[in-house]
């Protein structure tokens, strides 16, 4: 199902033409700009990412750090075209060393960060949370794992104190040669009847439509596979199409892109209303972890030695916990000698 929002007014929903509620939280709305040759899709999560905050009760600056990880991690992990794993993971040197968001297409989503507590209290005294002083020097990696009979695709940028949403531009520009454009916001809401402040945020990721030749993971519904042979191009100049689907981008606020009250829709219209856009049918994301007591035990029959599990052992028992989740499995170091 497509939507076509042309020259529709904003106060009148229904006659965008859904045959289907606005889109809420949790959710991927694929969409086109076609006068503006732009692709793109929009996520707003809710209840899965406060669920994946709030679990390890991360101090703010890393819940929203985080935060917009998972968000970048779903607009591009959703337009995988076969179903595996999309794994974006950082390392730095920064109060917040280590990021790993995993999709797990076509729809389940799961995070974790690893903070210094004491460089992260340091960095809160002297002012410097903004999300590339919290990252500080190193390295992205963007996985693709198909399967395990399949290669992976990898793609690392240098991170150099800059924001997930400037890491993102350079890894596309570098990997996948599109140019691209992402927005990422994280807040904290207070509603009536909330006994706390609830996590959410919002993302938009747009990319100039090239013309022809094909791309492993930026592809929507309708669009057909593409991809982009002048970018690679020193003397080619960004067409005015794309610098006024990028310029449009840029006036939203953080605040809609988050706010529970404001479609995906609604915004892309009120973004797009002059020049058109197309919506595609929605994705639900899930807050999903893929732990599992056979992938724990597999790990530990094959990777350690009956020594070293003995070693593991705090009287006579193996207690793994889960870093995403925080679910506990418990195994008799022996159980293993007979299988193995």
């Amino acid at each position: 199902m497509t939507t076509d929002a042309t020259a529709m007014p904003d106060t009148l929903m229904s006659s965008l033409g859904l045959d289907r509620p606005e889109t809420g939280d949790d959710a991927v709305v694929p969409f086109t700009l076609d006068k503006l040759d732009t692709r793109g899709r929009s996520v707003r999560l809710g209840e899965a990412l406060d669920t994946i905050l709030s679990r390890h009760n991360y101090p703010a600056p890393v819940a929203r750090l985080l935060g917009e990880a998972v968000v970048l991690a779903s607009l591009i992990g959703s337009s995988l075209k076969f179903d595996g794993r999309f794994i974006m993971q950082t390392h730095t040197d920064g109060p917040v060393n280590l990021l790993v968001v995993d999709f797990d297409a076509p729809d389940g989503i799961r995070g974790y960060a690893r903070y210094d507590h004491d460089a992260l209290l340091k960095a809160s005294e002297e002012g410097k949370t903004k999300p590339g002083e919290l990252l500080g020097h190193g390295h992205l990696a963007m996985t693709i794992d198909q399967g395990a009979d399949m290669e992976r695709y990898q793609g690392i940028v240098a991170l150099e104190g800059e924001s997930l949403e400037e890491v993102a531009h350079t890894y596309f520009m570098q990997s996948e040669q599109i140019p691209t454009m992402v927005r990422l916001a994280v807040a904290e809401f207070m509603q009536k009847g909330d006994h706390r402040a609830h996590w959410r945020a919002g993302g938009v990721l747009i990319q100039h439509l090239p013309q022809h030749g094909q791309s492993m993971m930026a592809d929507l519904p309708g669009d057909g596979d593409f991809d982009n042979p002048h970018t690679s191009d020193p003397d080619f100049v960004e067409p005015d199409v794309w610098n006024e689907a990028k310029t449009l981008l840029m006036t939203l606020e953080d605040i809609e892109l988050a706010d529970p009250d404001l479609s995906p829709e609604r915004m892309l219209f009120r973004l797009y209303h002059e020049t058109g856009v197309r919506v595609f049918t929605p994705t639900t994301l899930v807050e999903r972890c893929t732990c599992s007591v056979d992938r724990i035990e597999d790990m530990l029959a094959t990777s350690f030695t009956p020594e070293d599990r003995e070693e593991m052992a705090v009287d006579g028992e193996i207690e793994v916990v889960c870093e995403f989740c925080s679910t506990a499995y418990h195994f008799n170091p022996h159980q293993f000698d007979a299988k193995h």
